[in-house]
């Protein structure tokens, strides 16, 4: 079954509440077996547009990323981001075929 992920790409504007945000998705993330594969470090816009922080989160399955964002636990982490970061947040499924290293 293939992985679900949450990628994530956001400006922080006020770091202090960000970090309630932060600590509110906690109880979520715990809740849904998320795993964070990319958090904040370096990064660089190559092609479009993009914004300074990003951040990839796998679950076991799509379905369970989608259950996690729409839950209720995660809404309230949600408000709290509203005043502190402006985000956007594609939920994507994994991908289990071919690869260019298997041709």
């Amino acid at each position: 079954m293939a992985k679900g992920y949450w990628i994530v790409s956001v400006d922080i504007r006020n770091p202090e509440s960000h970090k309630m945000y932060v600590a509110e998705t906690r109880s979520a993330f715990r809740k849904y077996g998320a795993r964070f594969v990319v958090r904040g470090g370096k990064s660089e816009v190559v092609e479009g547009k993009g914004r300074s922080r990003i951040v990839v989160i796998e679950f076991k399955d799509y379905a369970t990323a989608l259950e996690c964002y729409r839950s209720s636990e995660y809404a309230k982490a949600v408000e709290i981001r509203k005043d502190s970061a402006v985000a956007d947040i594609i939920i994507a499924e994994g991908y289990h075929g071919t690869q260019p290293t298997d041709e």
